[in-house]
């Protein structure tokens, strides 16, 4: 018999080759081999869904005052017990979830729109235009990350929204030093080298080659940002800076729980053992990803 007539299940035919994976694919799988920041995302997606559906989930109103179930400790009708108005703290908490996810995620969004943009045209440009900027950001990293958005979320006055700006802007420096050394990286391949020898304008070179490669680096440090801007925004709404009451808001829960520490404890540690949860989890998810997207870190 004729090796063309062989079946294909015979040894003697050609093994067909095994398909390479891709990058994102290999990401993607050393990102799950990770179970402490599987975890990490498992939490956070079930507190985004906890936000997202908070009036199917709260067993009452996060505004509803009661006279007489002032700081009531926790019981089956009040799992976490009651504050200092009568309010069920399981439904605050379960509401000021959407408060604290929607600073972290909003800030971060502007943060990156303000620094990506700073740091790629500054890496990519070089010369006085990198000069004038990096010393720009020189200047506002000087300052105290929380001191600058205090200052920023005072002068635009108590407001969530205006919290969300002063986070984001107190951020922005950050994202402008990670774009602009992962730019400064990545224009030095040949690939860029390449697309500028083909006669490519500037802007084509860095919209299509040096921005998608910058992508892992500030991908990590959004991550790592937002649990950084939920604590911001807890800091803010303590010194009632953020989100204003009657709002829930998990810091301003814990500045109204610093009263009643001894009476009621209750009060602080449920909002806090959240705002850990939610911080703990993106800083792990953080981990992961930067683990996943460097194959050079084992």
């Amino acid at each position: 018999m004729t090796a063309a007539a062989l079946p294909a299940s015979s040894p003697a035919a050609p093994l067909a080759p095994q398909r390479a994976r891709s990058p994102r694919q290999l990401a993607l799988r050393r990102f799950l081999g990770r179970p402490v920041a599987v975890a990490g995302l498992l939490v956070i997606i079930a507190f985004i869904a906890i936000a997202v559906a908070a009036p199917l989930l709260a067993p009452y109103s996060p505004t509803a005052t009661s006279w007489s179930a002032i700081r009531k400790a926790p019981s089956f009708a009040h799992w976490m017990g009651t504050d200092e108005n009568g309010r069920d703290v399981l439904s605050r908490i379960i509401f000021g979830a959407r408060a604290s996810m929607l600073a972290g995620v909003v800030s971060v969004l502007i943060a990156g729109g303000i620094g990506v943009p700073t740091g790629l045209l500054a890496g990519f440009a070089g010369g006085w235009t990198d000069t004038i900027l990096s010393r720009i950001v020189d200047a506002m990293l000087a300052c105290p990350f929380l001191i600058l958005a205090i200052a920023l979320a005072a002068f635009l006055g108590p407001d969530l929204t205006n919290a969300m700006i002063a986070i984001g802007v107190s951020t922005a420096p950050r994202f402008m030093r990670v774009a602009r050394a992962a730019t400064l990286d990545a224009a030095s391949n040949e690939y860029v080298e390449a697309a500028r020898a083909l006669g490519n304008p500037p802007w084509r070179v860095a919209l299509r080659h040096v921005l998608p490669n910058i992508v892992p680096p500030v991908l990590v440090q959004g991550t790592l940002a937002i649990a950084a801007a939920i604590i911001a925004e807890a800091s803010l709404s303590f010194l009632g800076l953020g989100q204003q009451p009657p709002a829930p808001s998990w810091g301003s829960m814990l500045n109204a729980a610093q009263r009643f520490l001894s009476q009621a404890p209750w009060l602080a540690i449920f909002p806090g053992l959240a705002i850990f949860l939610v911080v703990l989890s993106f800083n792990l998810v953080g981990d992961g990803l930067r683990d996943a997207l460097d194959p050079r870190r084992r």
